[in-house]
């Protein structure tokens, strides 16, 4: 007979194997009738846990860790990473687990005696990473620690087994196809900050996708404020009169490029926003944007790291397809 496994009583019983061991270790998170038919179905096969699998469930501390190199005044005005955050809680109070949330302003150096500090003091069972750079410093030092951890939004390689990965070609092609399909061939792509792994592969991407529709892209790398949105419309279209549509990276970036074309009295001009908010849909003119399902993801990164946790096995995820959600500045010409 062969051994019955957490994931195999998952599959049978159409459940995820993290509610499979929380119902099997009597932790929180699941309900009496889940618990009921995951205790049957695996007594009936014959299971037992291991005795170093129990010994790892009491050595927790119940939190999850999440460092975000932010301003912590600007945090509440990033649509994204609050509907991110609200995808986290989500997760954690099914499970009766906590966050502990840190934010170090720009600093690498902050963050990384963060993960140190939490890992001497025994603060978090793990945590889980966002914007990667190249040479990232944060994974090899993690594995060091002995500290457990999933990547958001970044290539399968960088952590098999614990990345969250969003398809950006697929988001990029969406993007393209559409402002094609516009008229446009000249844009100015208004990036986050350039170190940032995501970034580079976007503009990557968009180089090379654009090169075959014939889309040429000025790039401008900033922080994700409205503010830099503004400044880079206004310098770029001041000094490109043949650029006729704008992509940014973040929904506070296109806001603040429709901010600028409406001082330049402009509404020929395309905006397109990577992440989409409330912002984007109430500002007028209503913003195109890519759907990215932030709080979705965020529950589907918090689940990945709470299996790696219970020692479940890697887990490859690749996040639900962006959708693109065509507003009033799709303007064609």
């Amino acid at each position: 007979m062969s051994r019955v496994t957490i994931g195999g009583l998952a599959d049978q019983l159409g459940l995820s194997k993290a509610s499979v061991s929380y119902a099997l270790n009597g932790q929180p998170g699941v309900s009496d009738e889940t618990r009921r038919r995951v205790l049957e179905l695996a007594t009936s096969l014959g299971w037992h846990p291991s005795s170093s699998a129990r010994a790892l469930s009491r050595s927790r501390t119940d939190a999850i860790g999440i460092v975000l190199r932010r301003d912590p005044e600007l945090l509440g005005s990033e649509p994204y990473y609050m509907s991110l955050l609200a995808g986290v809680e989500s997760v954690l109070a099914e499970t009766g687990k906590s966050l502990l949330l840190r934010m170090v302003g720009a600093s690498t150096r902050d963050e990384v005696a963060t993960y140190r500090r939490w890992s001497a003091e025994g603060r978090v069972d793990g945590v889980m990473l966002f914007d990667l750079v190249d040479g990232d410093e944060r994974p090899p030092l993690l594995d060091e620690l002995g500290m457990a951890y999933v990547v958001h939004g970044a290539n399968p390689e960088v952590a098999p087994g614990r990345v969250l990965t969003y398809d950006i070609v697929h988001d990029t092609q969406l993007i393209v196809d559409h402002l094609a399909s516009l008229g446009h061939h000249r844009i100015l792509h208004i990036a986050g900050p350039a170190e940032f792994v995501h970034e580079a592969n976007r503009r990557e991407v968009l180089d090379e996708l654009g090169a075959r529709a014939g889309i040429r892209a000025t790039h401008r790398h900033n922080d994700y404020s409205m503010e830099a949105g503004e400044s880079a419309a206004l310098a770029e279209l001041g000094a490109d009169a043949g650029i006729t549509a704008i992509v940014t990276s973040s929904d506070l970036l296109a806001l603040g490029a429709s901010a600028a074309l409406r001082s330049l009295g402009r509404s020929d001009v395309a905006v397109v926003s990577w992440d989409d908010s409330l912002l984007c849909r109430i500002v007028s003119p209503a913003i195109t944007a890519l759907d990215r399902f932030p709080e979705e993801q965020g529950a589907r990164s918090t689940r990945v790291l709470l299996e790696v946790l219970l020692g479940l096995g890697p887990t490859e995820t690749l996040a639900r397809p962006s959708e693109l959600v065509v507003r009033r500045t799709s303007v064609a010409i």
